[in-house]
């Protein structure tokens, strides 16, 4: 029988481990990456809804429903 730390029983955690630090993702970068992405994502909601407020016609209801268009 082979022993665990034989390649053929390695722990799928492990290797996937192993693969990012050698392809240079820490977990200081996997981290930073995270939340450039999580930022960007942001940016593009609050682009969004600028967009929607600059189109939309000023309705003399207060915070009532209004209709908007998707393009």
């Amino acid at each position: 029988m082979p022993k665990p730390s034989s390649p053929k029983h390695r722990k799928a955690c492990c290797m996937i481990s192993e693969f990012l630090e050698e392809a240079g993702l820490d977990r200081e970068r996997a981290r930073a990456l995270r939340r450039q992405v999580l930022e960007g994502v942001i940016l593009l909601c609050q682009w969004q809804l600028e967009r929607m407020e600059a189109k939309a016609p000023h309705s003399t209801r207060a915070g009532g429903p209004r209709k908007v268009t998707v393009e």
